[in-house]
């Protein structure tokens, strides 16, 4: 089939939600699937058309940004033209230009596959608050539009109030998750270069506010009580993050008070992350509100043999439930978050799991080949 995928952003740029659909992209590529992704050019020095592992990616030019989202005034028409090109359409929530591709879909009797990745909410502002409600609308069309919606879980499906309105539409397809494969030389390599002695706990997010990262700041000085010596580790963008730059300033502070038990590590390639998950004692998850709704992340690391610690939010905490690699916590509790990190600490062995047992549940291929049988499906039915 030929498969035309669309998001605001995709790669480079790093998030859950862009790694999730180049995987998918270059998963149905590998099957003999022609895929072009149609995004922005957030970066004016990213080539407007490339191949990425064997997958098109088609950039329109950005003119403005509100917030987070872009303005794209060539997006409609490189929409129309794509659209003819190819046989289905695989567009990916929260996105302001779904309701149009949907039309087009529809107009040309295509599949028409919504993935809803998680809630949009942006930061106090009279004009984010417009943009929230833009969005919402624009979501709302296209679920009316789609001909199916997929949900990472059951359970963020049932709590979220957008899906439940659209329960007949939703199928259930796991998230894909892949973690290179890495040798015990490269994993050694990476705990000398950041001179790691002590507990290691882990992070990996932007740096962003719906990622709770003052819970775990607020947390350090109780584990710092028990483990004096532990550090916290935080893999990802950290500086000029997209929307959050008054963020940052407000934990400023707090980065300086523990700067001799926080690192950055900036964003690292997949290799890199493969000899980082093996190096963490426990990867915590304190995510604050629907905006996160799995964390890809957390399977990478239980692959990697280290389990996690999440906040009680639908989806996010099905990793660790799933697998019993870990705990679950109130949302924004930084004392329960402590008291979960010391005790895994302390007895890490009891919530290790096979990784073929991880792997079972959780794989790029299942999740490939559950979208090839889906797009097939309303094929035929059509």
């Amino acid at each position: 089939m030929r498969i035309l995928c669309t998001l605001t952003y995709y790669r480079p740029h790093t998030s859950g939600l862009t790694i999730y659909v180049e995987r998918l992209a270059r998963g149905l590529a590998r099957r003999g699937h022609q895929v072009t992704v149609l995004t922005s050019q957030y970066d004016p020095s990213l080539p407007k058309i490339e191949m990425r592992d064997g997958v098109r990616v088609v950039r329109a030019p950005v003119l403005a940004r509100i917030s987070k989202g872009v303005i794209m005034p060539t997006f409609g028409w490189l929409a129309t033209r794509l659209s003819l090109e190819h046989d289905a359409m695989s567009l990916h929530l929260p996105q302001f230009d779904a309701p149009g591709l949907a039309v087009r879909g529809r107009l040309l009797k295509q599949p028409v596959v919504l993935t809803y990745h998680s809630d949009l909410k942006l930061p106090p502002g009279l004009l984010n608050r417009v943009a929230n409600r833009v969005v919402d609308v624009a979501n709302e069309a296209a679920a009316a539009l789609a001909t199916r919606i997929v949900a990472y879980t059951q359970d963020f499906a049932d709590h979220s109030p957008y899906l439940r309105r659209w329960r007949n539409k939703v199928t259930i397809i796991p998230p894909p998750v892949e973690v290179a494969d890495v040798s015990e030389a490269e994993i050694t390599a990476f705990r000398r270069r950041w001179n790691l002695q002590g507990p290691v706990i882990g992070m990996a997010a932007r740096l962003a506010s719906e990622k709770g990262v003052e819970v775990l700041l607020e947390a350090l000085p109780r584990i710092l009580a028990v483990y004096p010596t532990a550090r916290v580790l935080f893999a990802g963008q950290h500086e000029q993050v997209l929307g959050e730059e008054a963020y940052a300033l407000r934990l400023a502070p707090l980065f300086e008070r523990f700067r001799d038990h926080w690192m950055f590590l900036g964003t690292l390639n997949a290799r890199e992350m493969a000899t980082f998950f093996p190096n963490l004692d426990v990867l915590v998850v304190p995510s604050l509100n629907s905006t996160e709704t799995f964390g890809l992340v957390q399977v990478e690391a239980m692959l990697c043999g280290t389990p996690t610690v999440a906040s009680n939010l639908p989806g996010v905490r099905q990793p660790p439930l799933m697998t019993g690699m870990g705990k679950v916590v109130p949302i924004g509790d930084a004392a329960a978050l402590a008291d979960a990190i010391i005790e895994i600490i302390a007895n890490r062995a009891a919530y290790i799991r096979p990784r073929d047992e991880v792997a079972a549940l959780f794989s790029t291929e299942r999740t490939v080949e559950e979208y090839e049988r889906l797009f097939a499906e309303l094929r035929d039915a059509r």
